[in-house]
């Protein structure tokens, strides 16, 4: 065991996975966690015997035929873990009564999207192509850190991803929203982009989101976002770690432009050589540096680029088995007969997930449902000032999602046992995330092959992970981040990076 110590900010995904690294090559680490539980965002919560699942809805590397696979069985997150591959991506629901499933089979796609619309032929073609072409895909875990990589190493990552360059080419600048317009029939060209109902959101991510899918290595792990997380807990303080709970963390320590370690909301001060911040960017940066380190890119970024909005998130309890309703990975998305406003916003549909492929999640014979809506940060922010009117509208909501499923579920309304709103003050509250984002930096045809510096310019022994240091966020990002830093870290100390499995060498 090396004598150097390390502090990490935050207990995410990114703040575990960077925990476990330390510890595997000799480093003693501790985690301050504003929260009383791991996971950040990949979280849950229980109301009256239902559990609330707010994050995974696909695991990249949920099989061993993918390469991140490794990294999973390294942070103790799949072993023994059943995982469930769905037939069917999403639904949608056209006024008319039709229905177009993104199943997850890329041949059973194109028949079902021919028998929709023959006249799109052309596209249809265009689009299967380039599904195949994504499952040809060299799919590769960054097993090192870009930062140390040398000629050899990027000569490899040139010839390693040649033959992927004419896909990445023509489908990393291409929105769904673009492609869509490219339909003849006027129900695909309104229903395709509902799948991934993001501004600007990549062609090139939905095609390798469907192939994995195809290649049934992004499934989802029984048991959901709070047990998955509590498995790589558990990982770490097998490996020696330390956390701390219910420790914010009101700045960072700095001294003669290094970072010396950290202190806490509640006055306390902690020493180290090293400070990892796995936390929200922004409160990182201008909050607890005070805005000392940055430059123009920096500033930049946090001016001008987009973030994942922040949401309204509903969890319902349902005595209801739904055994009538196909699985799902993510969405069943609905016309509604009168229209919804949450928030200020008004919707003529309506998103909802049933969990019934999760018997962990309900008691027998019941289901959870859960809907989501963008939302205004602002609006919610200020009317949080005034506790009566937030609890009111919270109520309101609940009401009136019901009142929608009702219409597409009839009876629904009277099978409800429990049902939990949480708002984008909700997600600041536990997370700290800026303006309440579900993630960090918005994955855009822009921002895609956008790459991020660990280190902030002028500090020393500090480093940044997580969704704020690459677009698009998720929990691959978190793992690989916690990775990668620590493998600069151990190049700088001149230590071989080394990794572990539970119980057994590697």
């Amino acid at each position: 065991m090396t004598d150097k110590s390390l502090i990490i900010i935050g207990a995410g995904i990114a703040g575990l996975s960077a925990g476990c690294y330390a510890q595997m090559n000799g480093y003693k680490s501790k985690i301050f966690e504003m929260h009383d539980k791991p996971g950040g965002l990949c979280t849950s919560w229980q109301r009256k015997g239902f559990t609330i699942d707010c994050c995974i809805h696909w695991l990249v590397g949920s099989a061993p035929t993918n390469p991140f696979y490794r990294s999973w069985e390294e942070l103790g997150a799949v072993q023994g873990r059943r995982m469930i591959d769905h037939d069917e991506f999403g639904r949608v629901e056209g006024k008319d009564g039709r229905v177009f499933v993104m199943y997850t089979n890329i041949g059973r796609l194109e028949q079902h999207l021919r028998s929709i619309s023959p006249e799109d032929s052309d596209v249809i073609d265009d689009l299967i192509n380039g599904l195949h072409a994504a499952n040809r895909f060299s799919m590769m875990m960054m097993d090192k850190a870009p930062e140390l990589f040398n000629i050899i190493d990027m000569c490899r990552m040139f010839f390693r991803m040649a033959p992927n360059m004419g896909f990445m080419r023509k489908w990393a600048t291409v929105s769904i929203q673009d492609f869509a317009k490219r339909f003849k029939n006027p129900f695909l060209r309104e229903a395709f982009p509902l799948f991934f109902d993001l501004p600007d959101f990549p062609m090139m991510a939905v095609l390798m989101t469907l192939a994995w899918m195809h290649q049934k290595v992004a499934g989802y792990p029984i048991g959901g976002s709070l047990e998955f997380s509590k498995a790589i807990e558990k990982r770490y303080l097998d490996l020696g770690g330390e956390i701390r709970y219910k420790s914010p963390v009101s700045k960072i320590s700095v001294e003669v432009n290094k970072a010396t370690g950290v202190k806490l909301a509640d006055g306390s001060e902690h020493r180290a050589d090293v400070v990892i911040s796995a936390a929200d960017g922004h409160s990182t940066i201008f909050d607890m540096l005070d805005g000392k380190y940055i430059d123009d890119k920096i500033k930049g970024y946090y001016e001008k680029l987009p973030i994942f909005p922040s949401l309204v998130f509903v969890g319902i309890g349902v005595a209801r088995p739904f055994n009538d309703i196909a699985p799902t990975v993510s969405l069943i998305n609905f016309p509604l007969t009168t229209p919804l406003t949450v928030g200020g916003q008004q919707s003529n549909r309506l998103n909802v997930r049933i969990h019934n492929f999760d018997p962990t999640l309900a008691p027998k014979g019941k289901t959870l449902l859960t809907v989501f809506f963008d939302a205004e940060y602002s609006y919610w922010k200020e009317l949080r000032n005034d506790p009566n009117r937030y609890k009111a509208e919270k109520e309101e909501v609940a009401r009136n999602i019901i009142k929608s499923l009702d219409q597409r579920f009839p009876g629904l309304a009277n099978q409800v046992e429990m049902c939990d709103v949480a708002t984008p003050v909700t997600f600041e509250r536990y997370t700290g995330n800026w303006q309440g984002a579900y993630e960090g930096w918005l994955i855009t045809t822009k921002t895609l092959r956008t790459r991020m510096k660990k280190m902030l310019p002028g500090l020393d022994n500090f480093y940044m992970i997580g969704q704020w240091v690459v677009p698009g966020g998720g929990l691959p990002t978190g793992v690989m981040t916690g990775r990668h830093v620590m493998q600069i870290i151990c190049k700088r100390d001149g230590k071989e990076f080394v990794t572990t499995l539970p119980n057994r060498m590697s």
